[in-house]
């Protein structure tokens, strides 16, 4: 059976959001160290970072209207 996925973010400014995630956007690597330190390099620094008992990891970011977009990762 195929599912379909739509994921729809709203926001105030459709250009300066548009940048922003032009920005956040970054080629999927294996490393989730890389894939956060790529997204730094564009401009964006995670709002938080996590990390659990078992190893997994989480960056949190916030967009200029403060939507919440999150990368997990597993142990360093």
């Amino acid at each position: 059976m195929a599912v379909d996925l739509f994921a729809g973010i709203y926001v105030s400014d459709h250009a300066a959001a548009l940048a922003w995630y032009a920005r956040l956007h970054t080629v999927f690597v294996d490393d989730f160290d890389a894939r956060v330190a790529a997204i730094a390099e564009r401009g964006i620094e995670p709002v938080e970072r996590e990390a659990y008992p078992n190893g997994a990891r989480k960056a949190l970011f916030r967009d200029p209207d403060g939507n919440e977009i999150g990368f997990g990762g597993g142990p360093a």
